[in-house]
């Protein structure tokens, strides 16, 4: 499973005030942790500076990259903030979250992703909106795949976001998630699959059982990537379980080697 840390988000009002602040031991400490605990990539996300986020994101990215030599997702709709973050980088090969299939988004981003070879998140979704059906949204996925491969972009390199919206606005939103996932599992194997898990349980309480259920359903209707909070004990603790029941864990031996070191939570 590809762990995408989410911790390090300008939403975040601790996170914000030390961007603003340009702490940079809060950031790397923050990092640290997610990282220790087994992220994959670190998301940097300055968006809610709006008036400096190309110095700020660039900013985050050297500031962790001071002290891990860790991939990050660069988190940001703005393509200059994402080149100049993508300018600063010397770690692994980072992703850039996100482009959607609209029109100005995709010609601005892209080019960006081609000259720096990075992986990309394509969220379903288009100048029309976000499509409700899966169909909808399996035809935005097949056709961002296309024009990302002529691009230059490998398929090992997309990770489709099927857009996750929250349950407590839709009783059906959960189950079009999973389908879209299923359909694109099947149709694109080579791709990744990736959500932010945590928009599923938006607005109502116990947010983190929800996440925790949809993160097991998810994974098995195909998903190996998310954007989640690694720092929540117990929700990686589902993610070791389900990997060992998925048949994705040799002999359950990275579920016993996580329970020896106590990061199984109960």
């Amino acid at each position: 499973m590809i762990i995408i840390g989410e911790k390090i988000n300008s939403t975040l009002k601790t996170v914000r005030t030390a961007i603003e602040k340009y702490d940079a031991a809060a950031i790397q400490e923050l990092a640290k942790k997610q990282y220790n605990i087994g992220a994959s990539y670190i998301d940097v996300n300055a968006g809610e500076l709006h008036e400096d986020e190309p110095e700020r994101l660039a900013w985050l990215v050297n500031t962790i990259q001071d002290v891990l030599d860790v991939p990050f997702s660069i988190d940001s709709p703005n393509p200059k903030a994402i080149e100049a973050a993508l300018k600063t980088n010397k770690n692994p090969k980072p992703i850039i979250n996100s482009i959607t299939d609209e029109k100005e988004r995709y010609n601005a981003i892209v080019p960006l992703a081609a000259e720096y070879k990075t992986g990309i998140i394509a969220l379903c979704m288009d100048d029309e909106g976000m499509p409700e059906t899966v169909d909808g949204r399996i035809k935005i996925a097949e056709r961002l795949v296309e024009k990302l491969t002529r691009e230059g972009i490998p398929p090992g390199d997309i990770y489709i976001d099927p857009m996750i919206r929250p349950i407590g606005t839709g009783s059906h939103y959960g189950m079009v998630a999973l389908e879209t996932m299923r359909r694109i599992r099947a149709e694109i194997p080579e791709v990744h699959i990736v959500c932010g898990l945590s928009n599923i349980s938006f607005g109502i309480p116990a947010r983190k059982l929800m996440n925790r259920a949809f993160l097991v359903a998810a994974m098995t209707a195909g998903m190996d990537a998310a954007i989640l909070d690694p720092l929540d004990k117990k929700l990686m603790s589902f993610v070791y379980a389900t990997e060992a029941l998925l048949g994705k864990d040799d002999y359950c031996m990275n579920y016993i080697n996580k329970f020896r070191e106590g990061e199984i939570e109960l």
